[in-house]
């Protein structure tokens, strides 16, 4: 089988990670423990997801001119994910600020930095869009160029995948182009005031609702009404499951799985990331992917 062909359009950041065994109140300060520096961003994550997933990943977006850019790149590069379009701004990289407590749940604080630069899309751009299967997008950059990005791959034929995070309005013109939209309770709540997926299904034809630890759940206009389970694990860190279950989702769907199967091993994917610290450090490989799916499907192995 030809390796499947996945666009990600999203943003690139700096995580500065730290441990602590509580997450600070409001005025308050903790002494915290282990601190990493990873490359992140739900554009930069969920590319590397793609890659590790076994997807031929491009990343477009925009880093700084700071030492951060410099490392961001250098790191997705090492990552697999393919970079050439990849815009370098003058000034400053996107950061997160994240702090991880002892039970796995976390705080992030994001400053956008270049990722607010990427106001457009170029030819080039539009080109490897085109020549995607799926093209995944998230919300870390601005909205206008996202509905570029999904018009231009309505155009082209590329399905369009948009995982509508962090929460927020979405205009009518982005929503009437989604093949697929991934969103949790609190983003479905943004986008149409409640937290069940079936309302979405006025403005997209297919939405997977995330659970967390509880899998997620997958309906569409067809009829489908689908609980897919979480796949359990002793978590460490939940920082990027979200997004290696949105890269593996994007992967499986690429590749020609039905979806309701694509959404089980995404499931196996978030999971497998969640055993580790980090974000982009944790994602999962196919292998590690595959491991958890099976296992998480029994002796029976039923479709």
């Amino acid at each position: 089988m030809d390796q499947a062909r996945v666009v990600v359009v999203g943003s690139t950041n700096m995580d500065l990670v730290a441990k602590a065994a509580v997450l600070p109140r409001p005025g308050e300060t903790v002494l915290g423990g282990e601190f990493v520096t990873v490359a992140g961003g739900k554009g930069a994550n969920q590319a590397i997801a793609a890659v590790r997933a076994g997807a031929a990943t491009r990343l477009l977006g925009a880093i700084g001119s700071d030492a951060f850019g410099v490392t961001l790149k250098a790191r997705i590069d090492a990552a697999g994910v393919d970079t050439g379009l990849l815009r370098v701004v003058y000034g400053a990289s996107g950061v997160a600020l994240i702090t991880v407590d002892a039970a796995g749940e976390n705080t992030i604080v994001v400053s956008p930095g270049a990722n607010g630069s990427f106001t457009d899309l170029d030819e080039r751009e539009r080109a490897a869009i085109a020549e995607a299967a799926v093209m995944l997008a998230q919300l870390e950059i601005p909205v206008e160029t996202v509905t570029a990005a999904a018009l231009a791959a309505r155009s082209a034929g590329t399905r369009v995948v948009l995982n509508a995070a962090p929460a927020r309005a979405l205009p009518a013109e982005l929503l009437d182009a989604v093949d697929l939209l991934v969103v949790n309770e609190t983003e479905a709540v943004a986008i149409s005031g409640e937290s069940r997926p079936e309302p979405l299904l006025a403005s997209v034809p297919r939405v997977v609702l995330t659970l967390g630890a509880q899998g997620a759940w997958y309906v569409d206009r067809e009829g489908a009404s689908v609980q897919v389970p979480g796949v359990r694990v002793e978590t460490v860190d939940s920082t990027a499951a979200g997004d290696a279950f949105t890269g593996a989702l994007a992967v499986a769907w690429a590749e020609g799985r039905e979806l309701v199967e694509a959404v089980g091993w995404a499931c196996a994917a978030g999971a497998a990331c969640a055993r580790k610290l980090g974000a982009s450090t944790a994602l999962p490989t196919r292998a590690e992917i595959d491991e958890l799916w099976s296992v998480s499907r029994g002796p029976d192995r039923a479709s």
